[in-house]
């Protein structure tokens, strides 16, 4: 057997004869043609993936979760396991696992602790997840259909965002995607070791974000939704696999449970924030408000399209349908099962559910290239889509406001001005974290975070960790110092001005020991200079 198209480089089994059979190249060239143009275009996307996934990496500033990374991952292995299980107040130190924390470690060993060397480990793992959905995409619809659902997960500023910024999420929808291919795979050809890729997978995902659970569950369904019943067993083995590698830290995980409920922010959902994750994963958040009527029909529209034309899919039993409807499947079940989870014990957070918005595109594109809809109406979908990610995309890389604010030039002016026997003192760890990584010689302190309230979050065993003891009130802070900078958000000091505060209540401290110098503005950030 031999290619009926023999020097006109098409795949060894697009058409397949006998031996003995000359094959016609003339019948083959508009076919190969095609076929060139397209791997073009698919290489072309891959450029396109790798320039937006480096948009504003240089230039957009450093805030408090990504200064907490570097940070702490500069502290090795040891240090970062203290600061995270130790027991604090009934509750684990950070609720994170470690997986990411360690790789990145692993990563500054050899490329340094620079904010763009740093960001470049999260490109890369974006990367990597462009080229899963890429080979998701062929292994569902070969040739003819990728495309567009690939194209769609090129563009996604929700994507985007991720795949630059130093935290977890690049990595855990990397895993996850490499446990989704891995089962496909594993269902299709009954091969071993796509099995046990699927559970080593899963066990790290596990290991890099606590709530990859959410994704894992409704995946190892996967035999019954498409009723591959025969893979029912390696599942269950496979994940039982997995399930022995995350023993050790399976252990911790309710003092993690435990921290997030007693310390963090996070409010119990409603109904409403499955419309805002469909808007995450379309155009991203946060939005500009005079783009947000835009971006919701641009969002609704498309999608109320897609689940019309997978009905239809599904009833007139149109090629690779059930495919079409499983991935549906897979983006929707984890943000019900977030949301059914969060009634318990409020953990909803959109960036956990990176992994589902690939399938929301992947799945958005099928139902629209693929599942008969008329020109007009798929030609109107494109014009609300791509010009909305675009969108989401400026608003990404133009966002400067809280939690940003430029710390390297807040750094630089305060060392040319800080004199000794002055201290600087901040507000709280948000600020505190992003100026200690951009000028570590400062003499700095922060205050504690209020016990209990929702924003305390960095106990006292990572605080030991890091080397950053906060101090509890300014006048211990201060100390004896004969002049004091006072660094903190200005929205500070309108919400403490919502519960009926007069000022900000360290303000009202500094003010009475000290006198005024000058305040500057920085962004969203006041900066005042107070002498005795």
């Amino acid at each position: 057997m031999v290619d009926a198209v023999v020097g006109c480089a098409l795949p060894r089994h697009t058409f397949m004869v006998s031996s003995r059979h000359k094959p016609d190249c003339s019948a083959g060239l508009g076919l190969a043609h095609y076929l060139r143009t397209r791997r073009w275009i698919g290489w072309s996307l891959f450029g396109l993936a790798l320039a937006l996934r480096c948009l504003g990496m240089f230039s957009r500033p450093i805030w408090y979760d990504e200064a907490f990374s570097i940070l702490f991952s500069q502290k090795g292995p040891a240090a970062m396991l203290y600061g995270t299980v130790t027991a604090s107040g009934g509750a684990a130190a950070e609720v994170h696992p470690l997986a990411y924390y360690y790789l990145l470690w692993e990563w500054m060993r050899i490329w340094g602790d620079s904010l763009v060397a740093a960001r470049l480990l999260s490109v890369l793992l974006g990367m990597g997840v462009v080229v899963l959905a890429y080979l998701l995409g062929r292994e569902l619809w070969g040739e003819e259909a990728w495309l567009l659902p690939f194209g769609l997960v090129v563009l996604s500023p929700f994507q985007i965002h991720y795949s630059q910024e130093i935290r977890m999420y690049a990595l855990l929808t990397a895993l996850l995607l490499l446990a989704t291919l891995a089962m496909w795979r594993g269902i299709h050809t009954r091969q071993i070791r796509w099995w046990l890729t699927f559970g080593l997978a899963a066990a790290l995902a596990q290991y890099t974000h606590n709530l990859a659970f959410t994704f894992l569950l409704p995946l190892a369904l996967t035999p019954v939704f498409l009723r591959e019943w025969r893979a029912l067993r390696a599942v269950v083995l496979s994940g039982l696999g997995a399930l022995v590698l995350y023993i050790p830290w399976l252990f911790h995980l309710p003092s993690q449970m435990a921290m997030v409920e007693g310390g963090y922010w996070i409010p119990a959902p409603t109904l409403t924030r499955l419309f805002t994750t469909l808007l995450a994963f379309v155009v991203n958040l946060p939005i500009a408000e005079r783009w947000l009527p835009l971006a919701l029909f641009a969002t609704l529209f498309p999608t109320a399209l897609a689940v019309w034309q997978s009905g239809k899919a599904g009833r007139e039993k149109l090629p690779h349908f059930r495919r079409g409807l499983w991935l549906a499947y897979l983006a929707i079940s984890p943000p019900l099962l977030l949301l059914l989870v969060s009634l318990w014990r409020p953990v909803y957070i959109e960036r956990a559910l990176l992994p589902s918005g690939v399938f929301f595109l992947l799945w958005l594109g099928w139902a629209l290239r693929n599942a008969g809809l008329p020109r007009a109406m798929f030609a109107l979908a494109l014009v609300l889509l791509l010009p909305s990610m675009v969108m989401g995309i400026v608003q990404h890389v133009s966002y400067d406001s809280f939690p940003y604010a430029p710390w390297e030039g807040i750094g630089k002016y305060l060392t040319q001005r800080v004199e000794t026997g002055e201290v600087i003192l901040h507000s709280n760890k948000l600020t505190m974290l992003p100026m200690v990584y951009a000028a570590p010689d400062l003499p700095q302190h922060y205050l504690v975070d209020t016990p209990g309230s929702g924003t305390d979050t960095l106990s006292l065993p990572t605080q030991q960790v890091l080397g950053l003891m906060a101090d509890p009130n300014p006048e211990v802070a201060v100390g004896e110092a004969r002049g004091a900078w006072f660094i903190l958000f200005s929205r500070e000091i309108d919400e403490y001005q919502a519960l009926g505060f007069g000022s900000h209540p360290q303000l009202d401290w500094l003010e009475g020991h000290f006198h005024r110098e000058q305040v500057t503005t920085w962004e969203d950030v006041l900066l005042y200079e107070y002498t005795r």
